[in-house]
Order: C-alpha cells, then structure tokens, then sequence
C-alpha cells in the first residue's frame, strides 16, 4: 500500500505540470496583448478580462495543491536528513506557486512570494544535486541550479530579449517541470537508470 501511495503522489507531480502549463496557456490563448519577450506571466494575473486572471490565477493554485502530494512521496522515499529536507523544499516551493495566484502581481505580497518561489526551485535543485552528487541526476540537478541562477543573472545583466519576466519566468518552470518529472528520486521516468 505504500508503494501504491508513493507512486500515486509521485504521479500528481505530473499533474501539478499539466495543470500550471494549461493554465499558462489558456492565460495566454485569451490574452492577444500579452509578449514573452515585453511581459511577466504574472501580468496574466491581473488582466482586465478576468476569463485570462483566473486561468491563470487559478492554475497556479491548483497546480501548487496538486503538487504537495508529491513532496510526500519525496518524505517517505527520504531516507535521510537531506531527503527530508528535499521535501520541505519542494512543500514549499509547492505553497509558494500557488501563493502567485493567490497574490496576483497588484498585491503587496506578490514580489516576495514569486521570488520565493523561484529561490526555493533553486535551492530544490542545490540539496537534491549535493545529496546525490555521485549520480548522474544528482549532477543533472546541480546542472539545473546553475542554469537557473545564470539565466536569472543575465536577465539582471540586461542580456535578454525584451524588458518581459516571461523568458526566463518559464525557463524556470521548465527546469522545475523536467525535474519532476525524469530527475527527482521520485520521478515518473528515470532516464537515467537510477
């Protein structure tokens, strides 16, 4: 039975990415004006037309719920400190998500909780990577926190493609997407043969 609910929670880490990039999309399906190159996502969020604020909005919040059944099945596969630290981590990375559509980009609390959020993707990625450093996910992983912290850093250096958030907003969700789903050590795939 255990097993069963572990690869059930492990399998909503799929889920919490169908539904956060279908409701990207569909954010951005409704939204003619809306530029990866001249806007943040987060500009969805507060659209005018509010088919396009809750599609998106709400696709954060559902997709951060749907996750955390999957920070459980980190907890039970964590057979150390650092794999429950791992789960924490992503717990809150999970919260954080959902808190950008809780916090659209017009509330206060907005900034602080998107910055988490894309801080605690990293620090996911640095203790999976140093926990399982000898792997080649382990590696793949701390390749990830490197990318993702250099593409934020180019961002700020001004090498990018438009004065928009979206680029390297949605590098960052790819990278947290392809971790949960072929590198994590719960991962629905295993490309790397374990």
């Amino acid at each position: 039975m255990t097993e069963l609910r572990r690869r059930v929670a492990a399998v909503s880490g799929a889920g919490a990415s169908v539904v956060s990039l279908g409701g990207i999309a569909a954010a951005v399906a409704l939204a003619p004006w809306f530029s990866v190159t001249g806007n943040a996502l987060s500009d969805l969020g507060v659209a005018d037309a509010a088919a396009v604020a809750a599609a998106f909005n709400w696709g954060l919040i559902l997709a951060g719920l749907v996750g955390l059944p999957y920070a459980w099945a980190l907890w039970t596969a964590g057979d150390d400190v650092g794999g429950r630290l791992l789960a924490v981590e992503f717990a809150a990375a999970m919260l954080l998500m959902a808190g950008v559509g809780v916090f659209p980009s017009d509330s206060p609390l907005h900034f602080p909780v998107a910055l988490g959020f894309y801080l605690a993707v990293t620090v996911v990625f640095v203790t999976d990577g140093l926990r399982r450093r000898r792997a080649t996910a382990g590696r793949v992983g701390l390749a990830f926190a490197v990318g993702h912290l250099g593409q934020w850093w180019l961002y700020v250096a001004g090498v990018r493609l438009g004065p928009g958030l979206a680029i390297p907003e949605l590098v960052g969700a790819g990278l947290l997407i392809a971790w949960v789903l072929a590198v994590s050590p719960v991962a629905p795939v295993d490309p790397f043969d374990g």
